[in-house]
């Protein structure tokens, strides 16, 4: 019996392949710039919350954009059995193991000194990247990172007062009054230019996480 996919469906379906269609031309320099653009804040953002240093993160950031890179003429799109999302936190995954491997002897033996305690290599506590737990970790920083990719999107594309009127007022929780008094316009202005902004973003929000890209 064959199955009708809805056209909704397929559509969503067709233009999350065509994305990683774009990412297989390595000379697309914009598919990549969108891509590091959109991602490299999560990667950087997980690394550190798995233990790692700024500089070890950085790393990962771009040994983990380097591998996808490598692997991406093998990926086959098929949310059923493996995301992007999901591909993408593997690589990343791995490459946060990487930098574990490469830490010398002394930064362990630094590391359990200033914590005044008695540390097992982290090399042997992690000994293979699936005993590095970082699905909750990385769904919750994806989400996060959805937002954060959103709003600078958006801020591309509007006026730079319309932006500051809306981050002072969601982002750094000022009154409308003190965003009016701020920005120098008047608290019907401001009310009218958060709920537009909002909602672009929410849209913006709502198309990322359709394209999972």
């Amino acid at each position: 019996m064959r199955v009708e996919v809805p056209p909704a469906e397929a559509e969503e379906l067709n233009t999350r392949q065509s994305l990683i269609n774009r990412l297989r031309d390595l000379d697309d320099k914009d598919s990549w710039q969108d891509f590091f653009d959109t991602y490299w804040k999560l990667i950087f953002s997980v690394a550190r919350k798995a233990g790692l240093t700024e500089q070890e993160a950085e790393e990962v950031v771009q040994e983990t954009t380097m591998s996808v890179a490598k692997y991406i003429q093998d990926y086959r799109y098929d949310p059923n059995v493996c995301s992007f999302k999901n591909w993408l936190m593997h690589k990343t995954q791995w490459r946060i193991i990487d930098q574990v491997r490469k830490r010398p002897p002394e930064f362990v033996r630094n590391l359990a000194s200033s914590s005044g305690s008695s540390l097992t290599p982290l090399l042997e506590r992690i000994p293979d990247p699936e005993s590095l737990e970082l699905d909750s970790l990385w769904e919750e920083e994806w989400e996060k990172n959805l937002i954060d990719a959103a709003m600078q999107r958006i801020k591309r594309r509007i006026k730079p007062d319309h932006y500051q009127i809306f981050y002072l007022g969601a982002v750094r929780n000022f009154s409308a009054r003190r965003v009016a008094e701020t920005i120098g316009v008047n608290i019907a202005q401001v009310y009218l230019v958060r709920h537009r902004v909002s909602g672009l973003i929410k849209k913006e929000v709502a198309l990322l996480r359709q394209k999972k890209f």
